[in-house]
């Protein structure tokens, strides 16, 4: 059992490659320090993706999130820095991240960071009666 934070993004082979399909990954306790203050700033990210030919493994991911925990960030910046990681890590053909932060100033900031793969299109809509 792993009792440290890890940067290392795992992955195992895609099972449905030729599907597009969603992944959806709720992460209710992510935490960092604001880099103003050195206080900890509390949020919960969402991570939807549409994997290409591996998949996130989430005890990798686990670990992940948690590395940020004693490391200063502005939310925006560590908003973009996850999903860059995610993308180097997986190549998805697309993922969005969502990092919904509580109040710090008396605002609730929200970032939304979002990645689409070179060629790859939404397939449109289904529409039943």
């Amino acid at each position: 059992m792993s009792s440290s934070p890890s940067r290392a993004l795992e992955t195992f082979p895609n099972p449905a490659v030729t599907r597009d399909y969603t992944i959806r990954i709720e992460m209710p306790e992510f935490t960092c320090l604001c880099p103003k203050t050195g206080q900890p700033d509390f949020g919960h990210m969402t991570l939807e993706y549409i994997p290409d030919e591996v998949c996130v493994e989430l005890k990798s991911l686990k670990l992940y999130i948690w590395s940020f925990r004693d490391e200063g960030h502005f939310h925006e910046a560590v908003t973009n820095r996850v999903l860059d990681d995610l993308i180097t890590a997986c190549q998805p053909r697309f993922a969005r991240l969502t990092a919904k932060f509580n109040v710090r100033g008396g605002t609730y900031p929200t970032v939304t960071a979002e990645h689409r793969a070179a060629g790859w299109t939404v397939a449109p809509p289904v529409v039943l009666p």
